[in-house]
């Protein structure tokens, strides 16, 4: 199998829907390793994308993407069917609705990590809700005012890009890592950083390889759920898109 790396088309564009792409391999496993990909493979908390691929002769329904090897996304089918065969020219179709929403998720868990902003020991995202477990001795006092707090960052319509920094700026920065269960890659030289707001306006700066939408009042209204117990000092906070 090729080490060839996949480009992260969704790293250089998250709004992508279509690309063209070649099959470069086939796993063991039977996923289809592409030149370049829009689909966000499973990490962070983020799901994998599904959507189609389609070439002559032949379509196929994508279930999930997943990583393989150090750099390399593998495409994994939605039922057993031919796989285009190695060298295929193809192209590939997101499914954005679904895609966008893991978007608006994760854009939000960054702002409820500015509204609550404790260490936070795990998360997940989903195309309806997201969560984030934080360190948290005692349950907040008044969750309708995290709840508004959060509202008002997300109407502020933030512009959120990202910046890279080194290995080395990253070791000796660490109070730009928020979680304590999942430690940004390091090893490859450099390392991405998503930052919401600009200059005096900016409200976060965290290390993260997601996707996220370009302004925050793309996100939407939210609204944070009740607080959960999961141990001695671990409370997860749950968020869902009101629409």
């Amino acid at each position: 199998m090729t080490d060839t790396p996949t480009r992260l088309l969704f790293r250089e564009d998250a709004y992508l829907r279509d690309a063209p792409a070649r099959v470069l391999a086939h796993t063991p496993e039977g996923g289809i390793v592409l030149d370049a990909s829009i689909f966000y493979p499973t990490g962070g908390g983020q799901p994998g994308d599904s959507g189609r691929l389609e070439w002559q002769g032949g379509a196929l329904d994508i279930a999930t993407a997943v990583k393989v090897g150090p750099a390399q996304i593998a495409l994994v089918a939605a039922e057993p069917r031919p796989l285009p065969p190695v060298g295929t020219s193809l192209r590939q179709y997101l499914d954005w609705e679904r895609r966008h929403r893991h978007m608006r998720v994760h854009t939000a868990l960054h702002l409820l990590s500015v509204v609550i902003p404790l260490p936070v020991t795990g998360g997940q995202i989903g195309a309806e809700r997201g969560r984030l477990d934080f360190d948290m001795p005692e349950p907040p006092a008044d969750v309708g005012a995290l709840n508004e707090a959060l509202n008002a960052l997300i109407d502020r319509d933030l512009p959120v890009g990202e910046q890279w920094i080194t290995d080395a700026e990253l070791a000796a920065n660490p109070g730009l890592v928020k979680t304590m269960s999942v430690r940004p890659p390091a090893g490859q030289g450099r390392v991405r950083l998503v930052r919401i707001g600009q200059g005096a306006g900016q409200v976060d700066l965290q290390p993260c390889g997601g996707t996220h939408v370009a302004r925050t009042a793309e996100i939407g209204r939210v609204e944070i759920g009740k607080i959960e117990n999961k141990g001695r000092q671990n409370r997860r906070v749950s968020l869902t898109l009101a629409d």
